[in-house]
């Protein structure tokens, strides 16, 4: 399947058995390397995954897929690049809110149809999210460059900042619940082993981070990944309401560092980790609160990962199964905000046909340039200086 342009027509909580249990079972040293390969041979999904890991002929990489809204259309550009180029497999998908989306329709696309099932199920994901719009929401920039919301969608988000999406949607219409419903048999997608989904959600009612996997997925965890408390109903689940995923976790990594056998991990991030000067206007502040509280969770996991890879590095004794798997783990980046950075950041909430071509234009330039300087790098070593991009956050 040739790259073409895009068409333009229209109840298990993550701490249990997950990284989480893992992380206590390494961290205490209880877990000996002949124990740990009793436990691999006695877990059908972790010896499913080193057999991936080992009988492809690719090379094999997790992808962390940030969300955005709109801008996720540039990970879309980025995700049918490296399908295309079929260097690489994927084991780990970790996502929130339109990463979870993406995450989910690469997974689900694989498995009815491989590579190039996965690029044309995105590619309909995406032109149906655009036909879901109503005519006249968002409008394309005259040099077509961007897209800006019209006056009524701006009154709409105005309004939206004193009225409750209880009192102004009280249907709960959201047009992404029969989207998804129709494009994914969840039924059979619940039964595959890889690739390994790890889609986020964030506890409305203590801000923890919830991670659904393989077997858990369904409508509801999705739509709870991608929930805006301010513009919908928070999406309950197991008696549980949840909000938007990135609000504690965009996305999350331990997942892929503690359970998946590949060591490379692609970061698609749509937000800078450096954000500029103070703003003093208060929609500049407005969006500013929610850049932060989006990009913060990466960052304090990120950070984290570095100071556990320099005390490994440090220490005298490195024999134990977290400290290899530390200094074994590489890191590579492929960062919108270098070709994104003039998109104002209500362009999210833009999914204008015509913009989010443009987007996936700009992901698969990003992809293309990463892969040539930096594909050969996969499975040997780390293409991202981690600490470099600490210092700038």
């Amino acid at each position: 399947m040739s790259r073409a342009a895009p068409a333009t027509s229209a109840k298990t909580a993550s701490g249990q058995g997950g990284f989480e249990a893992q992380f206590r079972r390494s961290a205490s040293g209880t877990m000996t390397g002949l124990a740990a390969l009793a436990r691999l041979f006695s877990d059908p999904d972790s010896f499913d995954h080193m057999l991936f890991a080992t009988r492809t002929r690719r090379t094999v990489i997790n992808l962390a897929l940030q969300g955005g809204g709109a801008h996720g259309a540039f990970t879309w550009g980025v995700l049918d690049r490296l399908l295309e180029d079929g260097r690489l497999d994927f084991e780990g998908l970790s996502g929130s809110s339109a990463g979870a989306m993406n995450a989910v329709m690469l997974a689900e696309g694989l498995r009815r149809g491989g590579r190039d099932g996965a690029r044309e199920l995105l590619s309909t994901f995406w032109t149906r999210i655009a036909a879901s719009v109503p005519i006249g929401f968002a409008v394309p920039m005259d040099d077509g460059s961007g897209v800006a919301l019209a006056p009524t969608a701006r009154l709409m988000l105005h309004w939206a900042q004193f009225v409750s999406p209880y009192q102004f949607n009280p249907l709960n219409l959201n047009p992404l619940r029969d989207l998804l419903a129709d494009l994914v048999d969840f039924e059979c997608l619940r039964r595959t082993k890889t690739p390994r989904l790890f889609v986020a959600a964030t506890r409305a009612e203590t801000g923890g981070l919830r991670l659904f996997r393989n077997h858990e997925l369904d409508v509801p965890p999705l739509l709870a990944s991608a929930c805006l408390p301010n513009l919908q109903h928070a999406v309950e689940i197991d008696g549980d309401a949840y909000w938007d995923g990135a609000f504690a976790a965009n996305p999350a990594i331990f997942p892929l560092f503690y359970e998946c056998a590949s060591r490379d991990t692609l970061l698609v991030l749509l937000s800078p980790s450096k954000l500029g000067p103070a703003p003093r206007t208060v929609q500049g502040i407005r969006e500013r609160t929610m850049e932060l509280a989006f990009t913060a969770p990466l960052m304090r996991e990120l950070h984290m990962f570095s100071r556990a890879r320099a005390f490994a590095a440090a220490s005298l004794w490195r024999f134990g199964r977290l400290d290899r798997r530390i200094m074994q783990s590489r890191f590579h980046l492929i960062d919108a905000h270098a070709s994104m950075g003039e998109f104002a950041a209500e362009t999210k909430l833009a999914p204008h046909m015509s913009f989010l071509v443009r987007l996936y234009e700009l992901g698969v330039e990003q992809a293309q340039t990463w892969l040539a300087l930096h594909g050969d790098k996969i499975g040997k070593q780390s293409s991202l200086d981690l600490s470099a991009l600490l210092e700038r956050s």
